[in-house]
């Protein structure tokens, strides 16, 4: 699979559209990282989540093609719409694509999965006497 420096700027558009997507869908800021991670790759994916601008509320989708290793870390806030068994669902389809060499694909699937998981249900608010 390709990193991230090798992507171009068409798979790069792809993955940044499912970006803008799942942040509409979500109203939570999302952040993908392919390229080489250091070990151990949790550490690694939490310490890029703890920089971004507002990590409470933001999700973050690592992925370092090389060493085969995905990581999804979640923020307080965003955790509250996004559960562990969300995420563990994405992932699998995540390395499924993967597996098969697609890795934009299954990024852009994952990316928008979480954003439609993460979704706030519409309130209707009513005014009875």
């Amino acid at each position: 699979m390709a990193s991230g420096d090798t992507l171009s700027p068409r798979e790069r558009a792809d993955i940044e559209r499912a970006v803008r997507v799942a942040e509409q869908l979500s109203g939570l800021s999302f952040s993908v990282y392919v390229g080489p991670a250091e070990t151990p790759a949790r550490g690694y994916a939490e310490s890029l989540h703890a920089e971004l601008a507002v990590p409470e509320h933001s999700v973050l989708v690592m992925v370092d093609p090389g060493r085969r290793q995905l990581e999804i870390v979640t923020g307080t806030e965003a955790r509250r719409h996004l559960r562990d068994t969300d995420c563990q669902l994405v992932v699998l389809g995540m390395r499924s694509a993967f597996a098969d060499g697609d890795l934009v694909g299954g990024l852009v699937s994952g990316v928008q999965q979480l954003g439609d998981h993460a979704r706030h249900p519409r309130t209707v608010h009513t005014d009875e006497p």
